[in-house]
């Protein structure tokens, strides 16, 4: 198999798969681990991958993004402590945006039941998900997206646009500190940058696979939020490294 074919290869695996072993693609495609690393290393200076110890994860771009159904079974226990940490921010919020995604989909059923607060979002999802909760729940309007069942487009905008809002949690493709916060779709990153300019407070919310990535469409900076909750995987030297951009990094 040529460098290249074995490149597409891989690169169809992470995709399918979610993350990708060294060891395990080595033996599968008949090759030495060190030309599986070479070939990953090759693929993350493209963009297309992000290299973890002894493995890689995919990126999303403006080609490949995950679905809802794939996002519910990836990383489950991290992105629960994640949505349980970030739920304990709401300090004084009445009014709150909460993203799309299965993180911010979680988050919205661990907030405080014990005073009233008004819900906004864009993911039906998490609207069916707090349906039963005493908050009020307000679901933007506009074309709904099926990969992640979340309405996006000028609707959504301009709904957004007639709102103050306490805070935000938001979740993103990926981050970086160069790059700021990116995703690959330019509906979704509209949604997203309304709701941010709209908001008093934000607070990103994100497994650490997101961290280093960078896909199509940047619609924010690491800078405009005061807080960024993810779990261990992302290093402490790697936290510090957001931190003095701004925010305080919550690992969990």
């Amino acid at each position: 198999m040529r460098s290249e074919e074995r490149h597409q290869r891989l690169l169809t695996l992470a995709r399918q798969q979610g993350r990708l072993e060294v060891a395990g693609v080595a033996v599968d495609l008949g090759v030495a681990p060190e030309t599986i690393r070479r070939d990953l290393s090759e693929l993350e200076r493209r963009g297309l991958v992000r290299r973890t110890h002894g493995g890689a994860y995919p990126v999303e771009s403006a080609g490949f993004e995950t679905n809802l159904a794939q996002r519910v079974t990836r990383h489950v226990e991290n992105k629960r402590r994640i949505a349980a940490q970030g739920a304990k921010l709401l300090d004084g919020a009445e009014t709150v945006f909460i993203d799309e995604g299965y993180t911010p989909q979680l988050l919205a059923t661990l907030l405080p039941t014990d005073r009233p607060l008004t819900l906004v979002t864009a993911s039906l999802s998490t609207a069916a998900a707090v349906a039963d909760s005493p908050h009020t729940t307000l679901l933007l309007g506009g074309r709904v997206r099926a990969r992640t069942l979340a309405s996006v487009g000028s609707w959504a905008c301009a709904m957004l646009s007639g709102f103050v809002i306490d805070l935000a949690y938001l979740g993103s493709n990926g981050i970086s500190r160069d790059c700021g916060l990116t995703t690959p779709d330019p509906v979704v990153a509209d949604v997203k940058a309304k709701a941010l300019e709209v908001s008093r407070r934000r607070i990103f919310i994100g497994h650490h696979g997101k961290f280093g990535a960078s896909s199509f469409c940047r619609f924010a900076e690491v800078s405009d939020f005061e807080t960024i909750v993810t779990d261990t995987g992302l290093s402490v030297a790697e936290a510090h490294r957001y931190s003095l951009l701004g925010p305080q990094v919550i690992r969990v």
